[in-house]
């Protein structure tokens, strides 16, 4: 079975648009930082929120009336997908389209305020109006309704790689004979009370930047927004094949896991790589195991820019590397640790910081040339550390790891060249120093195809 991404849809703190985002994020540029408080203490927190403005052109529809931002993401996303692949589902499209929505910490706005009515007036203050927004099928339900999808339509409830387990689940419906396009979207919302729990977690970060690849893990900042991208029959970028990927118990296993996976799916030099840098302690298992297997590669993490959003930033991932492949060009890499002097450089990793600086050199030189042969590895870690998440059984897919390696053939080049995609996540509860696991890790083959 051969699938291609059709189309691709982002909404992100820096704005809305492939191309509108790609070009911001290709001059440097980062999102604005915000402060939010918390009802409960006074805390506040910094967050990157997506711009009131993105949402200005979004269509009117009954089902957005009432429904809470992670749903508006959505559908933004989902529709410029379609626009993007210029499909217009008609009915006849529609019936033989699926919708698989990857979602991590879901609407938790309204499920604040409908828990809150009651615990300060009673269960008789129980809302009907917002009780719907609580479950973690609501924006799917809003988007197959808006988009008249009436086949298959499944929610994963997942950590931060939820968005390629969802890519996994779509190779698997689409083996269904029956159905042409698969949409699979991504979308998270920000609030002061998931700050709350991540800060308690020990992973998050009290002011911007965040700063990948530090030796001393300072934490990340939440963001929120969605991806979407639309799977076809055929498409510029096609699935090879998947990678089932393993567990790790302990912590100081990361390493050791990082590498083996690597080991098996490196099988020639890789130009670049898209990290899940996101300036918790999972950088580190990233960049000494990329040192030591991939040494000469570009390596570029979209986190300082956009910021975690958890649900959709595996999706954002694959954005990012699909641009970059047809680009030709990576965005700079911001707050990274210096290249120089590894004695002086205070609170930086020996093996990011060689790593980075080989990198950097790299990047001129393709910068100048542009990249000709891509082979490119992105590595995604989530830092979710929700303990109701990974104990929830997801359509038979709780815990399960898998992996994603996207074999990928550039424009340009007279041969299929591998882009290899990791997409790891960890799970466990307490500070950057307890143990995790990666897992929910998808490997999927893609190729160019002129």
């Amino acid at each position: 079975m051969s699938l291609g991404i059709a189309g691709m849809g982002w909404i992100t703190p820096l704005g809305a648009g492939i191309d509108l985002v790609w070009d911001r994020l290709l001059r440097g540029e980062e999102a604005h930082a915000e402060k939010i408080a918390g009802q409960c203490d006074g805390q506040s927190y910094t967050v990157f929120r997506v711009p009131e403005s993105v949402l200005a052109s979004l269509a009117p529809h009954p089902r957005l009336r009432r429904v809470s931002l992670i749903s508006r993401f959505a559908a933004a996303a989902g529709l410029e997908a379609l626009a993007n692949a210029r499909v217009k589902l008609d009915l006849k499209i529609a019936e033989r389209t699926a919708l698989i929505f990857a979602i991590s910490n879901g609407g938790v706005i309204y499920t604040k305020r409908f828990y809150r009515d009651i615990i300060e007036s009673g269960p008789q203050a129980a809302s009907p109006l917002l009780f719907p927004e609580t479950v973690f099928n609501a924006p799917a339900s809003h988007l197959a309704a808006i988009l008249g999808i009436t086949g298959a339509t499944y929610t994963l409830v997942g950590d931060g790689a939820v968005g390629l387990l969802a890519m996994r689940m779509a190779e698997e419906v689409m083996a269904n004979d029956a159905i042409d396009y698969c949409l699979v979207v991504g979308a998270e919302e920000v609030d002061w009370l998931l700050c709350d729990a991540y800060r308690r977690w020990r992973l998050l970060r009290s002011e911007a930047p965040v700063e990948p690849f530090s030796e001393i893990a300072k934490g990340m900042i939440l963001s929120e927004g969605a991806g979407a991208i639309l799977l076809a029959r055929g498409g510029p970028l096609k699935i090879e094949s998947t990678h089932a990927g393993r567990y790790y118990r302990k912590r100081t296993d990361a390493e050791t896991v990082l590498k083996q996976i690597l080991s098996e799916l490196i099988e020639a030099e890789n130009d670049f790589v898209i990290a899940s840098a996101n300036g918790t302690f999972v950088d580190q298992a990233e960049c000494r195991a990329l040192s030591r297997l991939v040494p000469e590669a570009l390596v570029y993490t979209v986190k300082p820019a956009l910021g975690e959003s958890v649900g959709a930033g595996g999706l954002w991932q694959i954005i990012v590397a699909s641009q970059a492949l047809r680009h030709e060009e990576l965005p700079p890499l911001l707050h990274a640790p210096s290249n120089y002097s590894y004695e002086r450089e205070e609170g930086a990793c020996r093996d990011c910081l060689e790593l980075w600086a080989k990198s950097a050199n790299r990047r001129a030189t393709s910068r100048l040339g542009r990249l000709k042969s891509i082979r490119c590895f992105v590595d995604k870690i989530g830092s979710c550390a929700n303990e109701r998440l990974h104990s929830h059984p997801v359509f038979g897919f709780a815990r399960a790891p898998c992996s994603a390696t996207f074999v990928v053939r550039h424009a340009n080049a007279g041969s299929f060249v591998p882009c290899t995609l990791f997409f790891g996540s960890w799970l466990g509860q307490g500070s950057n120093q307890d143990s995790g696991k990666f897992t929910n890790r998808n490997h999927v083959h893609w190729r160019n195809q002129l």
